[in-house]
């Protein structure tokens, strides 16, 4: 939790500074449609210098922030060339899942019509396979004997994608699953959108298939395509959430406009758990494109009412969200992953899960598990965990990350039990944070009369033989490239031509 602490520091104490870095550009108007990647229309960027706009802007993958996972980039204002824009449209096509949903649902009507000694599942290509298909998957790791009651949970049989930046496929315990679903039945939600949600979902089929009393329905919006396996198109639809494109096109869009119009739109809510290296901005961006489409079937009296919506995601961008939803609220439930490490119930101090639910929905109508140590506070009129305590001074139960937090005279205001006053910035932060008045003065001493590179306690021998051993590792390595462009390792070549070729298989997994 050290990470996350810190990112809550920079969240909070951050925002005072002028920061650099790079920004989307969520509201802007460009010149036209923006250019697709593998993952749909991208995103258009700006890089920031002290809060000042550098004058080029950039597409990039709205989906993806590492560009080894997606390496779409392009100028605003650069002009390509047809057959360039012709061998991109290929190479999207390519990356996309090889057989539509529509197939995959055949085959899926197949599989299940096989007796139980041909039902098999190849671990290795997370497919399921048909007699036709075992002669290619023969040396593959394949489960066989697959149940009806493995079909319903296929959050078990696939591996989660668990790339931080890209993913993030992080799955509810049952404990927390359980939680949300009991929670949204005592609302008198029938009808849930699934945002990225896979699991949720899941248990909302399984209750529906296994209790006749239960009338909760549920659509699956997902960017991991291989629920299409295990679903048809009317309970699944593979979706980007950070711009909001459906990868099916208007057919899908149409089925998502259904499930939020059906009946007026009465009894429905969105829940959402975006990976939480996503985009505030674009993600804030989507849900307002949901709220739009709901409330097309409201009448003019409901016009002021809000799609509901739980937005599952860290205490620490708490601020962020309430800039896009003033209307929200953060509760104090605490919620954890099955496949992650440090997300876990039951821990305690710093080690508890920072993962919560932002919504729209009153704080007082929503009830906590008592067992878990919830309780309700009667002054704020919600239930908060067993160690946030109402400050007096404050007149709100303050604490964010399950720990009791103080209150600061001098920031006027209650902050983390591991933060001090700092004199330099003026406001609290972490006993090792980087000052703010150090920034404009030396990176070593901290003094703010001078610079690095007149510092005293700087070695100016050290730097110059940094720099010769530089030069020196840069001319071997040049000396290494010319003798090795003279005798291309056979091996390495072969090396590369297997990635790439597995890299045109499913390149968006």
């Amino acid at each position: 939790m050290a990470r996350e602490e810190a990112a809550a520091s920079v969240q909070e104490g951050g925002e005072r500074r002028r920061r650099s870095g790079v920004e989307v550009l969520v509201s802007q108007d460009t010149s036209g449609p923006p250019p697709h990647c593998p993952h749909g229309p991208t995103l258009l960027f700006v890089k920031v210098n002290q809060g000042k706009e550098e004058a080029r802007r950039f597409y990039a993958c709205s989906a993806c922030r590492d560009r080894k996972d997606c390496n779409f980039f392009q100028w605003e204002d650069e002009k390509l060339s047809e057959a360039r824009l012709a061998a991109r449209e290929i190479y999207n096509r390519r990356c996309q899942p090889l057989l539509s949903h529509k197939q995959y649902v055949e085959r899926y009507w197949k599989f299940i019509e096989l007796p139980l000694s041909q039902r098999k599942f190849c671990r290795r290509c997370q497919q399921l396979l048909l007699p036709d298909d075992w002669g290619k998957h023969c040396d593959h790791q394949v489960l066989c004997d697959i149940s009806i009651a493995q079909l319903k949970r296929p959050s078990q049989l696939l591996y989660p994608l668990e790339n931080k930046k890209t993913n993030a496929q992080y799955l509810f315990t049952d404990r927390s699953c359980q939680f949300l679903l009991d929670l949204i039945s005592t609302l008198g939600f029938r009808k849930v959108l699934c945002v990225g949600t896979p699991r949720l979902h899941e248990l909302i089929r399984l209750k529906a298939s296994g209790d006749k009393e239960s009338d909760v329905k549920s659509l699956l919006l997902d960017i991991d395509f291989r629920y299409s396996q295990f679903y048809t198109e009317e309970s699944f639809c593979h979706y980007n959430m950070f711009n909001h494109h459906f990868f099916d096109g208007k057919a899908a869009l149409e089925i998502c406009r259904k499930f939020l119009k059906e009946d007026k739109g009465v009894g429905l809510i969105l829940v959402t758990d975006p990976p939480f290296g996503g985009l505030v901005e674009s993600l804030a961006v989507t849900f307002r494109k949901f709220m739009d489409m709901w409330r097309e079937e409201q009448s003019p009296d409901n016009n002021s009412k809000e799609l509901p919506l739980f937005w599952i995601f860290p205490y620490f961008f708490e601020s962020r969200i309430l800039q896009f939803f003033p209307s929200f609220s953060m509760l104090d439930y605490q919620v954890d992953y099955d496949n992650h490490a440090l997300y876990k119930h039951g821990k305690t101090g710093r080690k508890q899960s920072p993962v919560r639910i932002f919504t729209n929905i009153p704080p007082n109508k929503i009830i906590l598990p008592a067992e878990e140590g919830y309780r309700f506070c009667a002054i704020c009129q919600r239930y908060v965990s067993s160690e946030n305590q109402h400050c007096e001074i404050c007149n709100s139960c303050t604490s964010k990350d399950g720990r009791r937090w103080k209150h600061c005279l001098l920031c006027k205001k209650c902050v983390k039990p591991s933060w001090i006053h700092c004199s330099i910035c003026n406001y609290c932060a972490l006993p090792n944070h980087s000052c703010a008045g150090a920034k404009d003065g030396c990176f070593i001493c901290g003094e703010a009369d001078h610079k690095r590179t007149l510092c005293p306690h700087f070695s100016t021998p050290k730097r110059a033989n940094k720099a010769v051993r530089k030069q020196k590792q840069k001319k071997s390595k040049m000396k290494m490239e010319t003798t090795k462009g003279q005798s291309v390792n056979h091996a390495t070549v072969t090396r590369k031509k297997k990635k790439k070729k597995r890299g045109h298989q499913y390149p968006c997994s």
